[in-house]
């Protein structure tokens, strides 16, 4: 079977992390749009992550796959120095147009398997509702832990689904799927990883959260 036919399938009950990895990506007046049906309701998430990462002004936060800005923007305002990444232009552009201080956010076009950041320079990584689309989840783990300083943190979220969901209900994770992904952290190399479950809106989210481990 074709790539774009696993696309029409029941992905969400296949087991894989990157279960929605064929996905074209955003571009266009079509990109666009989605972009803006980002912005809303997402505050809600974005503050539940700066809150479990901890995030300060002494923290560079990498946001993998930041689309429209809202957690990167969230970020900045508790005084860190925020980096975000996305492969989509037009995200890029929405994210500018809606960030006032243009000096508090760097946005960078790059993917989560080609994070164009220095080795250890981030205190924070994280990928909010995103990891579901990495084409790498093995590469894209290895390029978080590279820019992760030692000690530095980790952080996934996804919207908890229903195994079985299809279609744009199942753009997130069920229950197997965050475990699959907290294994899979592990086996990358970080430390105190952890599952949890959190209902920052009206909507259940799984977290992965993890610590970059101080070994090689």
């Amino acid at each position: 079977m074709t790539r774009g036919g696993m696309g029409q399938m029941n992905m969400a009950a296949t087991g894989a992390v990157n279960h929605h990895a064929d996905h074209p990506g955003f571009a266009g007046v079509t990109g666009l749009l989605a972009g803006l049906t980002m912005i809303v309701g997402r505050g809600a998430v974005a503050r539940r992550a700066a809150d479990l990462a901890s995030v300060s002004p002494a923290d560079h936060v990498v946001d993998v796959g930041c689309g429209p800005g809202t957690a990167a923007r969230e970020a900045a305002r508790r005084g860190a120095h925020v980096t975000g990444v996305d492969p989509a232009a037009v995200m890029l552009q929405l994210a500018r147009a809606f960030t006032r201080d243009r000096t508090a956010i760097r946005w960078v076009e790059g993917t989560a398997e080609h994070l164009p950041q220095p080795d250890g320079s981030a205190t924070v990584v994280w990928s909010l509702a995103t990891v579901h689309h990495w084409k790498d989840v093995t590469a894209g783990l290895a390029e978080a832990r590279r820019v992760l300083a030692p000690g530095g943190r980790f952080l996934a979220i996804e919207r908890q689904v229903r195994s079985g969901a299809t279609g744009l209900a199942s753009h997130g994770w069920t229950d197997q799927q965050a475990e699959t992904f907290m294994t899979q952290c592990r086996g990358a190399g970080f430390d105190d990883v952890r599952v949890e479950k959190h209902t920052p809106g009206r909507r259940a989210v799984l977290v992965v959260a993890a610590v970059r481990a101080a070994r090689p």
